[in-house]
Protein backbone atom coordinates (compact mmCIF):
# COMPACT_ATOMS: atom_id res chain seq x y z
CA UNK A 1 0.00 0.00 0.00
CA UNK A 2 3.08 2.52 0.95
CA UNK A 3 4.45 1.83 -2.35
CA UNK A 4 0.75 2.39 -4.40
CA UNK A 5 0.44 5.71 -2.41
CA UNK A 6 3.54 6.64 -3.22
CA UNK A 7 3.33 5.53 -7.08
CA UNK A 8 -0.10 7.26 -7.15
CA UNK A 9 1.05 10.68 -5.74
CA UNK A 10 -1.96 11.65 -4.48
CA UNK A 11 -3.05 15.14 -2.83
CA UNK A 12 -3.06 15.67 0.54
CA UNK A 13 -5.70 13.95 2.49
CA UNK A 14 -7.33 12.51 -0.60
CA UNK A 15 -10.48 11.12 -0.56
CA UNK A 16 -10.05 7.31 -1.35
CA UNK A 17 -12.95 4.47 -1.93
CA UNK A 18 -12.01 0.75 -0.92
CA UNK A 19 -13.98 -1.03 -3.81
CA UNK A 20 -14.89 -4.35 -2.69
CA UNK A 21 -13.03 -3.51 1.05
CA UNK A 22 -14.13 -7.08 2.49
CA UNK A 23 -14.02 -6.22 6.51
CA UNK A 24 -11.58 -3.15 5.71
CA UNK A 25 -8.19 -4.31 6.46
CA UNK A 26 -7.07 -2.02 3.50
CA UNK A 27 -9.32 0.65 4.24
CA UNK A 28 -7.97 1.25 7.53
CA UNK A 29 -4.56 1.25 6.87
CA UNK A 30 -5.17 4.15 4.07
CA UNK A 31 -6.96 6.17 7.17
CA UNK A 32 -4.04 5.67 9.37
CA UNK A 33 -1.96 6.93 6.15
CA UNK A 34 -4.02 10.31 5.88
CA UNK A 35 -6.81 9.46 3.22
CA UNK A 36 -10.35 10.09 4.09
CA UNK A 37 -11.61 6.73 2.95
CA UNK A 38 -14.83 5.09 2.00
CA UNK A 39 -15.10 1.21 2.11
CA UNK A 40 -17.97 -0.92 0.12
CA UNK A 41 -18.64 -4.04 -0.16
CA UNK A 42 -21.74 -5.95 -1.21
CA UNK A 43 -21.73 -8.06 1.75
CA UNK A 44 -23.71 -6.68 4.84
CA UNK A 45 -21.81 -9.26 7.09
CA UNK A 46 -17.86 -7.98 6.47
CA UNK A 47 -19.61 -4.32 6.44
CA UNK A 48 -20.89 -4.87 9.89
CA UNK A 49 -17.37 -6.45 10.83
CA UNK A 50 -15.68 -3.38 9.66
CA UNK A 51 -17.77 -0.66 11.05
CA UNK A 52 -16.33 -0.95 14.21
CA UNK A 53 -13.49 0.98 13.07
CA UNK A 54 -15.27 4.00 11.37
CA UNK A 55 -14.32 7.40 12.18
CA UNK A 56 -14.48 10.83 10.93
CA UNK A 57 -12.66 10.07 7.91
CA UNK A 58 -13.10 6.28 7.46
CA UNK A 59 -16.60 5.21 6.90
CA UNK A 60 -18.34 1.64 5.19
CA UNK A 61 -21.21 1.35 3.91
CA UNK A 62 -22.70 -1.88 1.75
CA UNK A 63 -22.94 -0.94 -1.97
CA UNK A 64 -23.11 -3.26 -5.05
CA UNK A 65 -19.90 -2.09 -7.31
CA UNK A 66 -22.21 -1.87 -10.71
CA UNK A 67 -24.14 0.78 -9.20
CA UNK A 68 -22.88 4.59 -9.14
CA UNK A 69 -22.37 5.42 -5.45
CA UNK A 70 -23.74 8.79 -4.24
CA UNK A 71 -20.40 9.69 -2.46
CA UNK A 72 -18.92 12.49 -4.34
CA UNK A 73 -15.49 12.60 -6.45
CA UNK A 74 -12.65 10.56 -5.09
CA UNK A 75 -9.24 11.55 -5.67
CA UNK A 76 -8.75 7.49 -6.52
CA UNK A 77 -10.91 3.96 -6.26
CA UNK A 78 -8.46 1.00 -5.11
CA UNK A 79 -9.89 -2.47 -6.34
CA UNK A 80 -7.57 -4.89 -4.90
CA UNK A 81 -6.65 -8.48 -4.40
CA UNK A 82 -8.19 -9.52 -7.72
CA UNK A 83 -11.76 -8.60 -6.59
CA UNK A 84 -12.78 -7.90 -10.05
CA UNK A 85 -13.66 -10.76 -12.55
CA UNK A 86 -16.47 -12.46 -11.40
CA UNK A 87 -19.46 -11.59 -13.01
CA UNK A 88 -20.84 -13.93 -16.18
CA UNK A 89 -20.86 -11.45 -18.45
CA UNK A 90 -18.83 -8.26 -20.03
CA UNK A 91 -21.74 -5.75 -19.59
CA UNK A 92 -21.31 -6.46 -16.22
CA UNK A 93 -17.38 -5.49 -15.79
CA UNK A 94 -17.77 -2.99 -17.82
CA UNK A 95 -20.51 -1.62 -15.21
CA UNK A 96 -18.19 -1.56 -12.49
CA UNK A 97 -16.09 -0.06 -14.97
CA UNK A 98 -18.23 3.00 -16.05
CA UNK A 99 -19.58 3.42 -12.36
CA UNK A 100 -15.92 4.44 -11.55
CA UNK A 101 -15.59 6.60 -14.44
CA UNK A 102 -19.08 8.26 -14.37
CA UNK A 103 -19.45 8.20 -10.66
CA UNK A 104 -17.17 7.66 -8.36
CA UNK A 105 -13.68 9.26 -10.11
CA UNK A 106 -12.88 12.87 -9.30
CA UNK A 107 -11.74 14.76 -12.93
CA UNK A 108 -8.16 13.74 -12.86
CA UNK A 109 -8.86 10.75 -10.13
CA UNK A 110 -7.14 7.46 -10.72
CA UNK A 111 -8.78 4.04 -10.51
CA UNK A 112 -6.14 0.82 -9.68
CA UNK A 113 -6.94 -2.31 -10.62
CA UNK A 114 -4.93 -5.26 -8.54
CA UNK A 115 -5.22 -8.12 -10.61
CA UNK A 116 -3.88 -11.53 -10.87
CA UNK A 117 -1.18 -12.24 -13.59
CA UNK A 118 -3.77 -14.53 -15.54
CA UNK A 119 -1.03 -15.64 -18.01
CA UNK A 120 1.05 -17.08 -15.17
CA UNK A 121 -1.76 -18.30 -13.05
CA UNK A 122 -2.87 -20.42 -16.03
CA UNK A 123 0.65 -21.75 -16.87
CA UNK A 124 1.16 -23.27 -13.38
CA UNK A 125 -2.34 -24.48 -12.05
CA UNK A 126 -2.28 -26.84 -9.88
CA UNK A 127 -4.80 -28.93 -11.01
CA UNK A 128 -5.40 -31.16 -8.31
CA UNK A 129 -4.87 -30.93 -4.67
CA UNK A 130 -5.56 -32.27 -1.34
CA UNK A 131 -5.64 -30.89 2.12
CA UNK A 132 -6.83 -31.73 5.54
CA UNK A 133 -7.61 -29.19 8.16
CA UNK A 134 -8.83 -29.71 11.51
CA UNK A 135 -9.67 -33.13 10.39
CA UNK A 136 -11.48 -32.22 7.76
CA UNK A 137 -10.24 -33.05 4.04
CA UNK A 138 -10.44 -30.70 1.26
CA UNK A 139 -10.52 -31.68 -2.17
CA UNK A 140 -9.61 -29.31 -4.53
CA UNK A 141 -9.58 -29.11 -8.06
CA UNK A 142 -8.77 -25.95 -10.87
CA UNK A 143 -9.54 -25.60 -14.52
CA UNK A 144 -10.05 -23.20 -17.05
CA UNK A 145 -13.50 -22.94 -18.10
CA UNK A 146 -14.83 -20.45 -20.83
CA UNK A 147 -12.08 -17.79 -19.91
CA UNK A 148 -12.86 -18.35 -16.34
CA UNK A 149 -10.66 -19.72 -14.01
CA UNK A 150 -12.44 -22.27 -12.02
CA UNK A 151 -11.14 -23.79 -8.36
CA UNK A 152 -14.17 -26.35 -6.92
CA UNK A 153 -13.77 -27.50 -3.45
CA UNK A 154 -15.35 -30.56 -1.82
CA UNK A 155 -15.49 -32.02 1.24
CA UNK A 156 -17.52 -34.10 3.91
CA UNK A 157 -18.42 -32.91 7.47
CA UNK A 158 -20.57 -34.58 9.99
CA UNK A 159 -21.67 -36.94 7.50
CA UNK A 160 -22.88 -34.44 4.88
CA UNK A 161 -21.15 -33.61 1.23
CA UNK A 162 -20.41 -29.96 0.69
CA UNK A 163 -19.33 -28.41 -2.66
CA UNK A 164 -18.17 -24.81 -3.30
CA UNK A 165 -17.04 -23.28 -6.37
CA UNK A 166 -15.11 -20.08 -6.89
CA UNK A 167 -14.94 -18.20 -10.84
CA UNK A 168 -13.01 -15.60 -11.99
CA UNK A 169 -12.46 -14.18 -15.21
CA UNK A 170 -9.07 -14.48 -16.37
CA UNK A 171 -8.50 -11.04 -17.85
CA UNK A 172 -5.34 -10.66 -19.54
CA UNK A 173 -3.65 -6.91 -20.30
CA UNK A 174 -5.19 -7.02 -23.46
CA UNK A 175 -8.79 -7.41 -22.18
CA UNK A 176 -8.72 -4.81 -19.31
CA UNK A 177 -7.72 -2.17 -21.86
CA UNK A 178 -10.29 -3.20 -24.19
CA UNK A 179 -12.48 -2.97 -21.06
CA UNK A 180 -11.17 0.15 -20.23
CA UNK A 181 -12.17 1.67 -23.81
CA UNK A 182 -15.07 0.77 -23.62
CA UNK A 183 -16.03 2.63 -20.26
CA UNK A 184 -14.26 5.44 -21.23
CA UNK A 185 -10.75 4.96 -19.12
CA UNK A 186 -7.64 4.71 -20.80
CA UNK A 187 -4.18 3.13 -19.04
CA UNK A 188 -1.72 4.99 -17.42
CA UNK A 189 0.51 2.85 -15.97
CA UNK A 190 0.76 -0.85 -15.65
CA UNK A 191 2.81 -3.01 -13.13
CA UNK A 192 3.77 -6.72 -12.52
CA UNK A 193 4.18 -6.81 -8.41
CA UNK A 194 3.67 -4.69 -5.37
CA UNK A 195 7.38 -3.37 -5.89
CA UNK A 196 5.73 -1.17 -9.21
CA UNK A 197 7.98 -3.10 -11.42
CA UNK A 198 7.21 -3.23 -14.84
CA UNK A 199 4.54 -5.75 -16.04
CA UNK A 200 6.15 -9.07 -17.86
CA UNK A 201 3.45 -11.58 -18.58
CA UNK A 202 5.35 -14.53 -18.02
CA UNK A 203 7.03 -13.98 -14.82
CA UNK A 204 5.28 -11.16 -13.29
CA UNK A 205 3.51 -11.75 -10.11
CA UNK A 206 0.20 -9.34 -10.55
CA UNK A 207 -1.25 -7.16 -12.77
CA UNK A 208 -1.41 -4.13 -11.07
CA UNK A 209 -3.04 -1.00 -13.69
CA UNK A 210 -3.70 3.06 -12.95
CA UNK A 211 -6.12 4.07 -15.02
CA UNK A 212 -7.95 7.71 -15.78
CA UNK A 213 -10.77 9.09 -17.48
CA UNK A 214 -10.08 9.60 -21.22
Amino acid sequence: MDNLLAGLQLPINPRVLDLACGKGRHSIYLQQKGCRVVGADLSPESIAAAKVFENDNLKFVVHDMREPLDKGDFDAVFNLFTSFGYFTNEEEHIAVLLAARKNILAKNGVLVIDFMNAQKVIQNLVLNEEKTVQGINFKIRRYVENGYIVKEICFSDGGEDYRFEERVRGFLLADFEALFDKAGLRLDRCFGNYALQSFLPETADRLILFARPC
